[in-house]
């Protein structure tokens, strides 16, 4: 088994359904030190998070990535326990298998190995790694960087291990994101008997037409980066549970997937400006979960591309589709940042894998990016003289 192998399964084997970190960073923390790391723990609230630098010069390069996991549904779904990595005709099976752990070993491994085979190259390399980025995503990365702003640690470079691939190493990266704007909404009527209407009045009737509305909206157009921005409601709720009651309140949740089309602000405006319209009472709460981002073209996307296309023979795509993921909390620093990763094919689903020889390809792709980024190394030789 190769290096990168035997680490994702040491992390696999971790029950590490977020924010418990099941002592995934202590496997990290150990391999890091013994290459010179200096690894720093960093905790808030519940979540556990690592901090390693090699060097003290400037850039900063960072791998970043979470050893955190979704919880695995029910066991019995699975074809093998999600927590005992088994490899099956040449796929390594188990949770977090694409999300995100093989990443991580793969990024450690390929940076204790460009420290150990180059020597006195300008510029330091280090690893940010949460237990927060499937859950609240609170204190975890984004506190991280907080903390290393206040000191003066700035990240010039960075490429977060999110599984960004679709059909091959390296056939597509992601270069920003959108952004995510969460609603609740809260309709008030009045509860009453449903043979007396009159004496009532119904939220779900009132705010149809609104959520009708919204949900036909054109909220932009997008640009050449984005799609147009999206609205979805993900769950309505309403009713005491009896078919003979209407109900009293109405509570909607719904969420923007936005791009830099539009602002937060913007949203928030057209949105009460619909509701108003409609005439009922209602309350309405935000929070965003994120900005989004775009890296423009720069010396990581060129470096990103160069490598994939001499060590993969790939043309990579340049993606803003997904989700979010902790990229939004690095960009604003002023950080270029690219998510690279494995496949994006079976994360968060049952029987979740990642074919074994994209553990070595990934490895390699990671340490070839290393190289070009830091060009003038000077590397050690095999007596290490």
């Amino acid at each position: 088994m190769t290096n990168t192998l035997t680490l994702a399964k040491a992390l696999m084997e971790r029950p590490s359904v977020t924010p418990d970190d099941a002592g995934c960073q202590n496997i990290l923390r150990n391999e890091l030190e013994n290459a010179g790391f200096k690894c720093e723990s960093m905790r808030f609230a519940d979540v556990d998070n690592l901090w390693a630098r090699f060097g003290t010069a400037s850039p900063l390069f960072v791998f970043a990535g979470h050893t955190d996991v979704v919880p695995t549904g029910a066991v019995e779904d699975w074809t093998s326990p999600p927590f005992e990595p088994v490899i099956r005709d040449d796929l390594l099976f188990g949770r977090g298998a694409q999300d995100m752990k093989a990443a991580v070993a793969a990024m450690t491994i390929a940076a204790i190995e460009f420290v150990k085979t180059t020597a006195n190259f300008k510029g330091s390399i280090g690893l940010l790694i949460t237990s927060d980025e499937e859950g609240h995503a609170i204190d975890g990365t984004k506190k991280v960087l907080e903390a290393l702003a206040k000191r003066g640690e700035k990240i010039d470079y960075a490429i977060v291990g999110e599984p960004s691939c679709n059909k091959a190493i390296g056939d597509r990266i992601r270069i920003g994101r959108r952004g995510s704007l969460h609603g609740t909404l809260t309709v008030h009527g009045k509860q009453g008997h449903v043979a007396h209407p009159h004496l009532a009045k119904n939220p779900i009737h009132d705010s149809m037409m609104a959520l009708h509305e919204l949900a036909r909206t054109e909220w932009d157009k997008g640009n050449k980066d984005f799609p147009p921005t999206s609205f979805q409601i993900s769950n309505i709720h309403s009713g005491t549970g009896a078919g003979n009651v209407i109900p009293g309140h109405l509570e909607v949740l719904f969420n923007f997937r936005f791009s830099t089309a539009v602002t937060v602000e913007e949203l928030k405006k057209r949105t009460r400006e619909i509701l108003k319209k409609h005439d009922f009472k209602f309350d309405l709460d935000w929070e965003v979960g994120g900005e989004p981002f775009l890296t423009t073209q720069g010396k990581l996307i060129s470096t990103l591309q160069s490598t994939i296309k001499a060590l993969c023979g790939i043309d990579t795509e340049l993606s803003t589709a997904g989700g979010t993921s902790d990229g939004r909390f690095i960009a604003p620093y002023g950080t270029e940042v690219i998510e690279l990763g494995v496949c994006n094919t079976t994360a968060h689903q049952v029987d979740e894998y990642v074919p074994v020889k994209d553990l070595e390809k990934l490895t390699q792709l990671y340490l070839e990016i290393l190289k070009k980024i830091f060009q003038d190394r000077k590397h050690i030789s095999e007596t290490g003289k």
